[in-house]
């Protein structure tokens, strides 16, 4: 398998899979993710470098943000003072559940971080999902705190404001990482041949 940065034409086919994702989530009992995701708003994360995509040949697998801007309100002063990196939107394929892809890019992501200079990877996920919750424990991360209010996109309580972090690392992820340098990003996210 390999990892590879999201690219403008790709918003189609991860707007998809966020709604794969969604129906699964929904089986589970789970509230989250059942807003449609805005297109321009994925669009500018693409662009911004920040989405990442995991394949299993020419098949979309897996897929990441990692970016170094936290959502306001979730981290104090303090905590952003030191060194982060952030991820959110970890999906997996329901085809490659239960194959560790997701540990993987959580392994890529905390070797990137710490390549980066980075101390931590962070994390805020959904409040009422306390599966996902154990989950990202089992992969090291350990609770924060759980931020309830102040989501003012919503206008009401604060939907993923779970929060995590676990220390970077050099880590064998097993990907072959065919991603730029973060200062190597084009402006318009599209980096041509792979």
């Amino acid at each position: 398998m390999r990892i590879i940065p999201a690219r403008p034409g790709d918003v189609a086919k991860l707007l998809a899979f966020r709604e794969e994702a969604a129906a699964w989530l929904t089986r589970l009992g789970t509230d989250q993710w059942q807003r449609p995701y805005p297109p321009e708003r994925l669009l500018s994360t693409i662009k911004a470098g920040t989405v990442f995509m995991a394949m299993d040949g020419e098949e979309t697998v897996g897929t990441i943000t990692l970016t170094s801007e936290a959502e306001e309100g979730l981290w104090t002063e303090a905590e952003l003072d030191e060194p982060s990196r952030f991820i959110n939107k970890l999906t997996v394929a329901r085809s490659h559940a239960g194959q560790n892809v997701g540990g993987r890019l959580l392994d890529w992501a905390g070797d990137r971080a710490y390549r980066d200079g980075a101390k931590w990877l962070r994390l805020d996920a959904w409040t009422t999902n306390e599966a996902l919750q154990r989950y990202y424990i089992r992969q090291g991360f350990e609770h924060v705190r759980t931020v309830l209010e102040g989501d003012a996109v919503n206008g009401g309580p604060r939907v993923s404001g779970w929060l995590a972090q676990r220390p970077t690392q050099l880590l064998d992820h097993g990907f072959v990482d065919q991603t730029p340098a973060p200062d190597a990003i084009p402006p318009d996210g599209d980096y041509g041949p792979l």
